[in-house]
């Protein structure tokens, strides 16, 4: 993994190389890591997700022809140039199609937004559960709010960039990564009501506590597009109709139970895993409002447990982190991000963070993976204007 994003002055310098002219600004949106709440942001419920240091960092000028040229430091070196008035659905490739499907999402709110010159850098890790989509995303999305004169609201923007990537890039995703990225705060994880996207800070003080949290990047790419995500959001929203609820958000946990017997077994650990989840943001919360952090271990290790054996969607090498971290002194650990691959979060001791990593790395060279990156999670701002 890299470490500290390109900064703005080489963003910018970059930009004016490639394009001809300077930018009428630089922007800058986070990756994140989710503490708990996972795959509940599609159901109504509850997260409670951080920003990391990791950003996109996104410089950009304003044009007045209707085109979009987009060029990444991460792509192979050519400007993607498109017509914003052609953009529809499906219509655009590869990484472009995030920041085009924003400018897309604007426009089909009605928006008067039209081109800009664009150029990009990013160190969040792609394919590690830590949001680099949501990360682009937003970092155009502040862009163009400034850009444009648009005005909206933090969750807005959150909602315009979730849209961009269920409708335009066809990841059938819930919000609560763009809501991370735009309206996380420095020294706080984000507790996050994706019904209502109200959101509190809740001051999150690991250094404070002696405590490190380690994201451990096990190199298995996971692709939310593939059709397994979209599979499980859809058999959620059947349990939530047999059951005659709006989402699962409104199933309590006293009465799962009673809704479990109610429903086909394929649907009930899918359901179960969602309210127990949405239980557990709440003691998360209740753990860190009251200033101890440490409490977060078991229920990391809690909630990896219901993502494996309920929702199914860890893989050999995320079991084999959580267990090895753990093992060596981990207070807890679980996968964080929609699965299927991605990263462990585990949450450690500091004078155990080495210690802990090192036994990661040992297990999985003895299990024949490849060996882990690592990197420390810091609770980080959110998206911002940074030249």
């Amino acid at each position: 993994m890299t470490g500290a994003a390109a900064g703005p002055a080489a963003v910018r310098r970059e930009f004016t190389r490639i394009h001809g002219r300077a930018p009428d600004g630089v922007w800058a949106a986070p990756g994140r890591v989710n503490l708990i709440g996972e795959h509940t942001d599609y159901n109504d419920g509850f997260a409670l997700p951080m920003a990391l240091p990791q950003t996109t960092v996104l410089a950009a000028r304003r044009r007045e022809d209707g085109l979009l040229r987009l060029h990444s430091a991460r792509g192979d070196g050519t400007v993607t140039e498109l017509a914003v008035a052609d953009l529809v659905p499906s219509a655009v490739a590869g990484w472009a199609r995030y920041p085009a499907g924003v400018v897309w999402a604007l426009r089909d709110r009605g928006l008067p937004v039209g081109g800009a010159d664009v150029h990009l850098d990013s160190t969040v890790p792609v394919g590690a559960g830590l949001s680099s989509s949501a990360a682009l995303e937003c970092a155009v999305a502040v862009a163009y709010d400034e850009l444009y004169g648009l005005r909206l609201p933090r969750p807005e923007l959150a909602r315009v960039a979730q849209y961009a990537e269920n409708a335009f890039a066809g990841v059938p995703c819930g919000v609560m990564d763009q809501m991370a990225s735009v309206c996380c705060a420095e020294g706080a994880a984000l507790h996050l009501d994706s019904r209502s996207l109200e959101v509190r800070h809740v001051p999150f003080d690991l250094t404070g506590h002696g405590l490190r949290l380690l994201v451990l990047d096990t190199g298995v790419a996971h692709d939310l597009a593939d059709g397994a995500y979209a599979a499980l959001r859809a058999g959620c929203e059947r349990a939530a109709g047999l059951l005659g609820l709006p989402a699962l958000r409104d199933l309590a946990e006293a009465e799962l139970p009673g809704a479990l017997a109610e429903l086909p077994d394929g649907l009930a650990p899918l359901v179960r895993h969602v309210v127990t989840e949405n239980a557990r943001v709440g003691r998360a919360v209740a753990a860190l409002t009251a200033g101890e952090p440490e409490a977060l271990g078991p229920l990391l290790t809690a909630g990896h447990a219901s993502l494996r054996d309920d929702y199914r969607v860890s893989c050999p090498e995320t079991d084999l982190a959580v267990a090895a971290a753990v093992a060596a002194g981990a207070l807890g650990a679980r996968m964080t991000g929609g699965g299927f691959g991605g990263s462990v979060i585990a949450l450690v001791p500091a004078e155990a963070a080495g210690s802990v990593a090192r036994a990661v790395a040992d297990a999985f060279a003895a299990a024949g993976f490849g060996a882990p990156a690592v990197l420390e999670a810091v609770p980080s701002a959110g998206a911002r204007r940074v030249g």
